[in-house]
């Protein structure tokens, strides 16, 4: 996730001690792990040019063959759901300049390099590992966070797993630079795991370790200028290589292809940390910052975590032009939407502000949060919202306010989002919606109509907040998608019924004086 070097699709993108030895991972993370975490630093490259073995995995009824993963169906936990929240949060909060932090502050000219050393110090002296000590989440409250996210509609909840920094925010059993044993000494994962079961919300992880490798090259270089000119930043310390990957040369150019490194041992590294976090956690999503990474080794850990799952996982990836993407994953779409039904459910995730905490950064309002939930709900999508969380891991106002709106809408509205599926089309309106990541601005008005259904029950939802009457054209008399007449409408919230009449042009509905809901309303439709 990044504002900045967007290539043409997008931008971004158990462990088993025996699987693996200590010398074939390069005494990196697992190394770490068996010297009781008193740990080597040693380079995590993968340069020794030696043939690598598939991961081996328990048996089940997926093999990591993309013939056996094909067989699996998005569970329908996922397919009612609609409407999940993410924490996109971690040591890059702590500046308060938003995403991409840890790599930015080693790019001298950038924002966020001159935020760091008029802030922090020069990046030799005062780097990102000193910057991870100073997260102490002081406020975070999961349990406290996750009634709101509850109340505010959601179904399912994602924590960060560990971002492009290389920072683990669970108690990792192979990796030292973990939430557990720095910065704020607690497992994050874990920690939101119990708080999200204890709403009845399923619960998933991201993770954005496989793009880390070639994103943070920048770390071991040097300033081209004085009166620091060839001083080493401090990713060039070898005896800090299992942070910063003591990457020397493969570096992200801006393109898909070089999203992910080549790099054989990286790839078991990888796998070893993300079978660890599946199996300590029983996840029930997992999502990659890209396409699928590392090709049987990237398929390997999908069957696993399809084949450890009791109701069903979810594993949703990119179509980016990065790594690996078939149907059989769910598609993400970061920041954006698809044209119209898809076949297969498919997710946007997004977020009201940046992705980890700036102080300058625009929120999105309710209502484009609410009209963007209808128009994906309409095209059998799913939306992942990150809400903004402080360092500290307290809401800013604006996380606090959308929420509170959510609850209400959500309290009213969910029967027309929550267990629906699509109808024959997806909507109607003067409104284009472009498709594809990093289009996700639209500016709604109340004519656009966006559909669901439940049984036989249609729910025509506005994409904006409607005065007088509501003229629906999908559902004039004779009209291709129901010849059915309507029977019955009732505005979700009100609790006397409206009146309508069906004409050769439209279904036209009357409205009461006063909208039960702000934003957006819903129609229960019924034929006869």
């Amino acid at each position: 996730m990044r504002r900045l070097l967007w290539w043409a699709g997008a931008r971004r993108g158990v462990h088993e001690m025996g699987a693996y030895s200590k010398r074939q991972l390069l005494g990196g993370s697992l190394a770490a792990a068996a010297a009781g975490l008193g740990m080597s630093a040693r380079a995590q490259d993968g340069s020794d040019g030696r043939a690598w073995p598939d991961p081996v995995i328990p048996r089940g009824r997926y093999d990591g063959s993309m013939a056996s993963l094909r067989t699996h169906s998005t569970p329908d936990w996922f397919g009612d759901a609609k409407f999940g929240i993410w924490s996109h949060w971690g040591p890059q909060s702590v500046p308060r300049q938003g995403d991409w932090y840890a790599r930015f502050m080693y790019v001298p000219g950038h924002p966020h390099y001159d935020h760091h050393v008029k802030t922090y110090g020069h990046p030799s002296s005062f780097g990102y590992k000193d910057i991870i000590p100073l997260w102490k989440a002081e406020k975070f409250d999961p349990d406290a966070l996750m009634r709101k996210y509850a109340a505010a509609g959601a179904k399912y909840f994602v924590s960060m797993g560990v971002h492009h920094d290389n920072f683990d925010l669970w108690k990792s059993s192979t990796h030292r630079w973990n939430a557990a044993l720095m910065g704020p000494k607690r497992d994050i994962v874990g920690e939101w795991q119990k708080a999200a079961r204890a709403q009845g919300l399923k619960f998933g992880v991201s993770e954005h370790l496989g793009a880390s490798y070639t994103w943070w090259y920048p770390n071991r270089l040097y300033d081209q200028f004085w009166p620091k000119l060839g001083l080493a930043y401090d990713g060039a310390d070898p005896q800090y290589a299992d942070l910063y990957h003591d990457n020397r040369d493969e570096p992200f150019r801006n393109s898909g292809e070089s999203w992910y490194t080549k790099k054989h041992a990286f790839h078991r590294l990888w796998f070893s940390r993300m079978r660890d976090l599946i199996d300590q956690y029983d996840i029930d999503l997992l999502y990659s910052d890209g396409g699928l990474p590392f090709g049987q080794v990237g398929r390997s850990l999908v069957a696993h975590l399809y084949n450890r799952s009791k109701s069903g996982a979810v594993y949703t990836c990119k179509d980016s032009g990065s790594g690996e993407f078939d149907p059989a994953f769910v598609q993400d779409v970061e920041r954006g939407v698809l044209k119209g039904i898809n076949p297969r459910p498919w997710q946007t995730d997004t977020s009201n502000g940046d992705w980890f905490y700036s102080d300058d950064y625009e929120y999105k309002s309710s209502a484009q949060i609410i009209t963007m939930l209808a128009d994906i709900v309409s095209k059998n999508g799913n939306m992942l919202l990150n809400i903004v969380q402080y360092p500290d891991g307290s809401l800013p106002p604006q996380s606090e306010d959308l929420l509170a709106d959510l609850a209400q809408w959500m309290k009213i509205n969910a029967p027309a989002i929550h267990g629906t599926r699509p109808w024959k089309i997806f909507g109607e309106g003067p409104t284009e919606t472009a498709a594809g990541m990093f289009q996700e601005k639209s500016d709604y008005t109340s004519r656009d109509i966006r559909f669901t259904t439940k049984g036989d029950t249609l729910y025509a939802m506005t994409l904006g907040e409607p005065s007088d009457t509501v003229a629906i054209s999908a559902l004039a008399k004779a009209n291709p998608h129901d010849r059915r007449a309507i029977r019955r409408v009732r505005l979700l919230g009100h609790g006397a019924p409206v009146s309508f009449r069906q004409t050769d042009q439209a279904l036209v509905i009357q409205l009461p004086a006063s909208l039960p809901s702000r934003h957006a309303s819903a129609f229960e439709i019924h034929f006869a």
